[in-house]
């Protein structure tokens, strides 16, 4: 119960990642909001589970890179659940364009969700917390691919290096004020957005035969991480980026 009667905000806590996070945030006795953008009954599903592990829950539609429903969110959040003490930035889309066919509307909606959305979330978050006085911890969900180049991610991938790079600054600035800042980047998850690379059977074994451990990992197995970065246990943790990747040593 390293999370008991803490308050959870997790974007994107509907599918994949974000709704491991928001069971297992759940396990260890928060209360959570579910932020989702279109499915609205994945969303109530997930908040079906977390109550039904005693805790208080509800699932709020907002686009995250949107100032004013990211204020409603939050807001609502705050009022029904209580005030927030962690925010999992884990709210992100990836798409597959060659670089030369990559367009200024894919460009901007995919930064705008990915870079712009956690700093966004972030400052509404940190705006009101700051003001009320009250310490918390923001975790920010990356990728490998910060670290690793694949073909067709050049709007991608400088996202989620750009986004260590605002946990660290964000860290700066926010953590003498009481609010921790800590970033996980996912390798291969087994989730419904690398299903495409769980179904090829010429793809899978490439990538397969660079990680370490030789298999893919699972949702929960990130959702750990973030917990620990959101619990006390982590009170000496800021400004961190740490790899969930089961050690994948290829680019």
């Amino acid at each position: 119960m390293r999370l008991k009667d803490k308050v959870a905000l997790v974007t994107g806590g509907s599918r994949g990642i974000g709704r491991d996070i928001a069971e297992i945030f759940a396990e260890e006795g928060a209360h959570v909001c579910v932020n989702y953008t279109s499915n609205s009954k994945a969303a109530d599903e997930v908040v079906a589970w977390v109550k039904s592990k005693g805790r208080r829950a509800i699932a709020v539609k907002a686009d995250v890179a949107n100032r004013a429903e990211v204020e409603a969110m939050v807001d609502r959040a705050w009022t029904e659940l209580g005030p927030l003490d962690i925010l999992v930035n884990n709210a992100g889309i990836e798409t597959i364009v060659p670089f030369l066919e990559l367009t200024d509307e894919q460009w901007t909606r995919l930064t705008d969700v990915n870079l712009r959305g956690n700093w966004l979330c972030s400052q509404v978050y940190c705006r009101r917390a700051t003001a009320e006085g009250r310490k918390g911890s923001i975790v920010n969900i990356g990728s490998i691919q910060a670290a690793k180049v694949l073909p067709g991610r050049t709007h991608y991938a400088p996202t989620k290096l750009g986004l260590e790079a605002l946990t660290r600054n964000m860290s700066a600035e926010m953590t003498p004020l009481g609010i921790r800042v800590n970033c996980v980047h996912p390798g291969l998850i087994e989730t419904d957005m690398t299903d495409w690379v769980m179904k090829d059977p010429e793809t899978l074994p490439i990538v397969l035969s660079q990680i370490s451990l030789g298999r893919a990992g699972q949702p929960r197995e990130v959702g750990a991480v973030v917990a620990f970065f959101a619990s006390d246990e982590a009170s000496y943790l800021t400004g961190q980026s740490v790899h969930v990747d089961g050690g994948w040593q290829g680019k």
